[in-house]
């Protein structure tokens, strides 16, 4: 599928000609809307630069923590105007993940791309839900997932009468603490007539450490990314922060914003190798 097809506002993006990838990049949360709009303007800059079609992420509520004492959010509707108003000003697509069949329809109204965490993939009101809404839906490959498997969450979409779906690839559980990626699986997903997203961040993390605090290993962000691009995956997602240590959620997962405009230009030249 044709991912500029997809999405309407990647589309109008004059540079999408250049036959990059697209990235889906942002803060995990939504944290205030001075944070949120600092970090999309600038992602959009050096995306704007480099000729990458951008969609803005952030999380307007986080429902899956590690503890109860977590961030969950700063309140779902002041969020969700946040990543409406950073559509707005900055003229871009944004999204959000959903967890319950309620907020799909709640966040459709400010949002163009609804996410399906990895750990809900198989859970089918909550797909119909997103897909009813008749926004693009984007879903995350669970962690105890086949990348062959993921044909019937696909197929789920489908059945609503919805074309608009994506597929996320945020690797594999492995052991207790830890993911790999299977890069087989980006291939075998683009088969199904989808465009195919490879979670750089995500796939690096290390849930429940016994400090209830989600640990990661940000030092492979390129490794993951660069490989993802030689086997011709359609899209890149970074969650990436101007100071993650700080960040109220995934601060050790995250890629610094500094280091993000390098990553990006050599991921460009290895499309661009990979094109040739």
């Amino acid at each position: 599928m044709d991912t500029y097809s997809l999405i309407p506002s990647i589309k109008n993006i004059s540079h999408h000609t250049s036959g990059n990838f697209f990235l889906i990049a942002g803060p995990c949360a939504i944290e205030s809307e001075k944070m949120a709009m600092e970090i999309a303007e600038k992602i959009k800059k050096i995306t704007y630069d480099l000729q990458i079609p951008f969609v803005f992420k952030g999380s307007y509520k986080k429902a899956n923590r590690s503890s109860i004492q977590s961030f969950t959010g700063i309140g779902d509707e002041i969020a969700l105007k946040i990543l409406r108003k950073v559509a707005e000003t900055f003229d871009l697509p944004v999204t959000t993940d959903i967890h319950t069949d309620e907020e799909a329809a709640v966040a459709a109204a400010y949002v163009d791309i609804l996410q399906i965490p990895a750990f809900l993939c198989r859970q089918t009101s909550l797909i119909k839900a997103a897909a009813e809404t008749g926004k693009i839906v984007n879903i995350k490959k669970g962690q105890f997932m086949s990348a062959d498997s993921m044909i019937h969450a696909v197929q789920k979409v489908r059945d609503c009468h919805n074309e608009k779906v994506m597929l996320t690839e945020r690797g594999t559980t492995f052991g207790y603490q830890d993911l790999v990626v299977d890069f087989r699986g980006i291939p075998v997903m683009r088969s199904f007539g989808v465009p195919v997203i490879m979670d750089c961040t995500h796939s690096l993390q290390q849930p429940n450490q016994p400090s209830g605090v989600t640990g990661g290993k940000p030092g492979l962000i390129s490794t993951i990314a660069k490989a993802a691009i030689a086997v011709g995956v359609d899209g890149i997602f970074i969650e990436t922060h101007s100071n993650p240590s700080e960040a109220k959620s995934d601060a050790a997962n995250m890629l610094p914003l500094i280091n993000l405009e390098s990553l990006l230009t050599d991921l460009v030249n290895i499309r661009q190798v990979i094109k040739s």
